[in-house]
């Protein structure tokens, strides 16, 4: 008998990504965000040992601070490529620096490779062990600052079950930063939340603009509403807003606030971490 799609929102509760990952909602996961890797345009041939500790060292601040989790991105592959041009390098690299966190940290970990390169994505997070991988647009296209980007979804589900790796979840953003979606723009962004759900998608990411951005609380809770999944902010979270952000979804991705001097490419500043998360508790 054929299987009936899922309905949507049928994944809240019965099968919450946050919950079997991390063991409860309401989760903080910071954002490793590595130094240009072997064959980006700003790799200047620094070892890949001292690559590989500055991410170990920037996990341990997060999770030593009382975050619940990690995200590993190559952040600092500036200009990012699309997709199909990402070389196997850049796999390789992330591969062994996620590893060597989860193995040392024993914390979970999720991978991000830019721009919305959810198939490397899903070999490193295999490869690695790591529970989860964000996906920037999981479902229909935008232009973004690579380009046109398309949804990655059919693609990335099939290589997923080739791998035999259904185990490892799809974060995805909604309406993502950094882009430009006016060719779905007669659709609201409510049906474009819904699109990431009906493309089996686990969890959804809301974000500002751009890095660092924060979106607006009835912008967010928009995506919540719509999403009836596991809900996430990924940009502009910061000690002074977590708390109402954290009123409406279920969990809170940072990076920018947490490193010294609030800047992205600085590493984790410990003492920040700290105070963030003995803020939330207070």
């Amino acid at each position: 008998m054929t299987k009936s799609p899922k309905s949507i929102g049928s994944k809240q509760g019965e099968n919450d990504a946050l919950r079997s990952i991390f063991g409860r909602s309401k989760v903080v996961i910071g954002v490793v965000h590595l130094a240009p890797l072997p064959g980006a345009p700003r790799y200047e041939g620094e070892a890949v040992e001292a690559i590989y500790q500055r991410g170990l060292d920037d996990a341990k601040a997060y999770l030593d601070g009382g975050c619940d989790g990690v995200i590993v991105e190559n952040h600092g592959d500036v200009p990012f490529a699309k997709p199909d041009d990402i070389g196997p390098e850049t796999s390789a690299y992330m591969s062994v620096v996620a590893d060597r966190i989860r193995r040392e940290l024993g914390r979970p970990v999720g991978i991000n490779v830019l721009a919305n390169a959810a198939i490397p994505a899903l070999s490193i997070a295999s490869a690695a062990g790591s529970s989860f991988v964000r996906v920037n647009q999981w479902a229909n296209a935008y232009v973004a600052n690579e380009g046109f980007i398309e949804g990655e979804a059919a693609r990335a589900m099939r290589f997923r079950a080739r791998l035999r790796a259904n185990g490892i979840r799809i974060f995805a953003d909604a309406h993502v930063k950094h882009g430009a979606h006016a060719i779905v723009g007669d659709r609201p962004v409510e049906e474009q939340v819904k699109d990431l759900v009906f493309f089996d998608a686990d969890a959804v990411i809301a974000t500002g603009q751009r890095t660092g951005h924060a979106a607006d609380l009835g912008y967010i809770r928009m995506i919540k509403d719509a999403a009836g999944l596991p809900t996430l902010v990924g940009s502009g979270v910061t000690p002074d807003n977590a708390k109402d952000i954290l009123d409406i979804v279920d969990g809170v991705i940072v990076a920018s606030s947490l490193k010294h001097d609030g800047v992205w490419w600085n590493q984790v500043d410990p003492q920040r971490v700290s105070a963030f998360i003995r803020g939330l508790k207070r």
